[in-house]
């Protein structure tokens, strides 16, 4: 990675940074961190937009009645296909920033989600076919894509110790697009309103947005000339064991906002704006959560807070299956909104652990100082988009567990029992290959393990 120079670049078009080093603690007081935060703040507001483009679909459904022709399996379909789209995109989103620049690609982000928002406008009524709004709900996915393309950004922009926090309070001002879209459909039903009075409202924000990242963002050049972090992370193994134990979070954090009002609507037979008053509690909470799952885990390690978030995630879990055969609504909503704000902190911890992973192993390669920082950087930043993407399919496959659940056993139940053994296993996962101390550990340093360092994820 070639190492940012301070000297200008004339050529070069917007704006630009050519020095940046957050770990030098003088650059980060002088002039780091007052650039960071701008660069965080106008960040979030284009992911906040984009999560609530994202799933404004989980809102839709609930105004979709008998008079447009579906049914409960299709609506769990639509809002499928939603996630889908959304986790794939962000592979892509990620490694724009390398190619145009964060502020750039940020300007192009936002402004891409006029496209789904205006095609809803347009064919918002019954009569509409399926494949059409099918259509529409996937091409709204592209605002899952933002969250990828924001967090690579920020990453690059705050040292190792502040990242469990920066990323934290930027993927949950991010994550709450969704309890924030499902708020304003509220006012709009409980106003009598229709669907396209909810989406007319997030036009001009959208232009708000993109016109905000065009004047208060930067762009860092030293991201743009790493061209080899893609082929790497996809090599890294732990990209894929963090990928598998974000399913776990955020794919249940996604999920669940997609699911929880249709569940509602169709397990306990809420009418849509009874529906409306309940799943905006969930998400708003987890995604307030986030944040402090972050600074949870730059306190005491990333892994350990994961950890046992994973066992209350289970313990959640294993009471909604007790709430959903007895039919109890009451503790079947305060346990799924439990779940909601468990996945949220364990958002926030995972993520940290990705940064701190990459760098015992830039530790572990023999790297110091400015290099072990700028190596942990490079393999972090490309593996979160991919982490992201993995993580939002686990959205997906909620979705399409609650629609075989409801299609097989008329509940939801079925769905929840699987859910609960798989957050088993991300415990068993978490312990084994972060917390479990190594076997030359145990036995204490040789002479081997003396003349290179041992790589440890104990604190990550």
């Amino acid at each position: 990675m070639t190492s940012p120079s301070t000297a200008p670049a004339p050529s070069r078009g917007g704006r630009w940074i050519e020095h940046w080093d957050p770990e030098n603690e003088t650059f980060w007081n002088e002039t780091g961190e007052k650039v960071a935060r701008r660069n965080l703040l106008f960040s979030v507001l284009s992911e906040h937009i984009g999560f609530s483009v994202w799933t404004v679909w989980s809102v839709m459904v609930l105004f979709m009645g008998p008079e447009y022709g579906l049914t409960p399996a299709d609506k769990f379909f639509i809002v499928s296909m939603a996630t889908l789209v959304g986790a794939i995109v962000r592979v892509p989103y990620t490694f724009a920033v390398a190619i145009f620049g964060g502020r750039n690609w940020t300007i192009i982000s936002a402004s891409l989600l006029l496209v789904p928002t205006v095609a809803a406008f347009a064919v918002m009524e019954p009569g509409t076919s399926f494949n059409t709004f099918l259509v529409c709900a996937m091409l709204a996915g592209i605002g899952g894509g933002n969250f990828a393309s924001s967090m690579t950004n920020i990453n690059a922009f705050f040292p190792l110790r502040k990242k469990g926090w920066a990323l934290g309070l930027n993927a949950g001002g991010g994550n709450i697009g969704v309890p924030v879209v499902q708020l304003v459909g509220l006012a709009v039903i409980g106003a009598s309103g229709g669907p396209r009075l909810l989406l007319g409202i997030y036009i001009p924000l959208i232009v708000l947005a993109a016109g905000l990242a065009a004047v208060k963002m930067d762009n860092i050049a030293s991201l743009k000339n790493d061209t080899g972090a893609a082929k790497d992370s996809v090599k890294e193994v732990h990209t894929w064991i963090m990928s598998f134990l974000y399913i776990g979070t955020f794919g249940s954090f996604i999920g669940y906002s997609f699911a929880f009002g249709l569940v509602l609507q169709t397990q306990f037979g809420r009418t849509p704006l009874q529906a409306a008053y309940v799943t905006f509690i969930g998400p708003l909470l987890g995604s307030l959560i986030r944040p402090v799952g972050g600074a949870l885990a730059d306190r005491y390690g990333g892994a350990k807070i994961t950890l046992w978030n994973y066992v209350a995630m289970a313990a959640a879990t294993g009471v909604i299956v007790i709430a959903s055969m007895q039919k109890s609504l009451p503790l079947f909503t305060t346990a799924f909104i439990a779940l909601f704000v468990l996945s949220g902190l364990g958002n926030g911890s995972t993520f940290k652990m990705i940064p701190g992973i990459f760098q015992a192993k830039a530790l572990a390669r023999g790297l110091q100082g400015e290099e072990a920082a700028a190596y942990g950087r490079r393999l972090s930043g490309a593996s979160m988009g991919i982490i992201g993407a993995v993580g939002a399919l686990g959205g997906l496959g909620i979705n399409l567990a609650f629609r075989q659940s409801f299609l097989t056993v008329g509940s939801g139940t079925g769905a929840f029992v699987s859910f609960l053994a798989f957050y088993a296993a991300c415990f068993v996962v978490t312990w084994a290959v972060y917390l479990r101390r190594p076997a030359a550990a145990k036995a204490g340093a040789t002479a081997t393990t003396e003349a290179k360092p041992q790589l440890s994820y104990a604190e990550v």
